[in-house]
């Protein structure tokens, strides 16, 4: 076996990273690949606004010229000079249920990093807020919401075998339009709108929300202020997230709550039609006919994604979270055609949020793990079977 450094310029190299999903799911159907350009984006260092400030490397594992595996390490210098940290991150880990390959993707990422200074690494987790996070542990036998890390069950454990342990989970929950909803919250929304001068704004056109960009990027670097584990947009970061997600959206689905009195965003609800069904369909190709069956999709489907959603914490104990469960379910009943929402990805250390979403019927179906591991000196894996194989490195 062995282990190469991407070069990104080897077109062959590049179709053989990208393709490897594809084999490793042909009979998953849960399965949603990528879309193409997003894909070839993330390999794309001269177009994506991740490169202005950091790194990255990616590596295949290759039997007798077959990939077998593959890895991205990141140094996002961005994240570690916010939180004064030497972590790096590793991310789109595709292998066949294959010891040897995984351990030895694992340790040309750990080499790529310590060689960097990084003394630390975590994953899965991407380029951008937009990346799902983890590994799925729970609901394999639901399709993901689109951008969600899906993947086959013995992913943990060879991730856990080249000695990552559990850092913290996320869990995504559903929300069905038919479920009984308490109109007492609806209620308690409409006296904390009055009581703390809020109110809710709505948009008709992709236009609008585009205009609204610069306000919601400086609402969420605000937010991080005194945070941790997090990170800022920078212009470019948000130009690019803009660009793949206003194409699809539905602006009656993405909600900002704004001070009355000055018009100033304290909160957010981004809501977007699942089209999930059509990027299988098309395997994420958006050319030559791709992209109609997607536009169609957005107009036939009947799930939401709601992935996003938060109020500055002056807010939050003042009824502003129950002000988003609100629009939370009002995006699933008022468009009347949506029967299904993907709530997607909130922390497990949000116990205050979960057991009030539980208390309205939400159902937590997914689970999506995050892992960590040092990088200073470790003591030598188990020998034997992982141990086998171990191939070499070729920059």
């Amino acid at each position: 076996m062995q282990i190469i450094q991407l070069d990104t310029s080897d077109r062959r190299q590049v179709r053989q990273f990208l393709d490897l999903p594809f084999r490793i799911y042909r009979d998953i159907p849960q399965w949603v690949p990528p879309l193409a350009p997003d894909a070839r984006l993330m390999l794309d260092r001269r177009r994506h606004p991740f490169y202005q400030h950091s790194a990255a490397a990616f590596f295949l594992a290759l039997q007798a010229d077959r990939a077998v595996g593959r890895i991205a390490a990141l140094d996002n210098r961005n994240y570690n000079d916010f939180n004064k940290e030497r972590t790096a991150f590793f991310y789109l880990f595709e292998c066949e249920d294959d010891r040897p390959a995984a351990q030895a993707l694992f340790q040309a990422a750990f080499e790529w990093a310590r060689a960097r200074g990084l003394n630390r690494i975590v994953g899965p987790k991407g380029f951008t807020a937009l990346d799902g996070l983890g590994l799925l542990v729970k609901g394999f036998e639901h399709r993901p919401a689109l951008g969600l890390p899906y993947n086959p069950p013995y992913y943990p454990a060879l991730v856990e075998a080249a000695g990552f342990e559990p850092k913290e989970e996320l869990v995504s929950g559903y929300l069905s339009a038919k479920m009984h909803f308490p109109e007492k919250i609806h209620q308690l929304a409409e006296r904390v709108q009055k009581r703390r001068g809020l109110r809710v704004a709505r948009y008709k056109t992709r236009r609008a929300l585009r205009a609204l960009i610069p306000q919601l990027q400086a609402l969420y670097n605000t937010s991080l202020e005194g945070t941790h584990g997090n990170v800022p947009l920078t212009d470019a970061e948000v130009k690019t997230l803009a660009d793949q997600i206003l194409w699809f959206a539905d602006p009656r689905l993405i909600k900002i709550v704004m001070t009355a009195e000055r018009d100033e965003p304290v909160g957010f609800l981004f809501a977007y039609p699942d089209i999930s069904a059509a990027v299988q369909r098309t395997k994420g190709q958006l050319f030559p006919f791709g992209w109609i069956d997607l536009l169609l999709e957005l107009r036939r489907t009947k799930w939401i994604n709601i992935n996003g959603a938060g109020i500055v914490e002056k807010y939050r104990g003042l009824g502003g979270t129950a002000l988003l469960f609100s629009e939370m379910h009002k995006s699933v009943v008022e468009a009347g055609r949506f029967e299904h929402a993907d709530i997607v990805q909130i922390g497990v250390e949000n116990d205050k949020m979960q057991r009030e979403m539980r208390d309205l019927g939400i159902d937590f179906y997914k689970t999506h793990r995050m892992y960590q591991r040092s990088l200073t000196p470790q003591p030598p894996l188990p020998t034997g079977k992982a141990q086998s194989g171990e191939g070499e490195r070729r920059a």
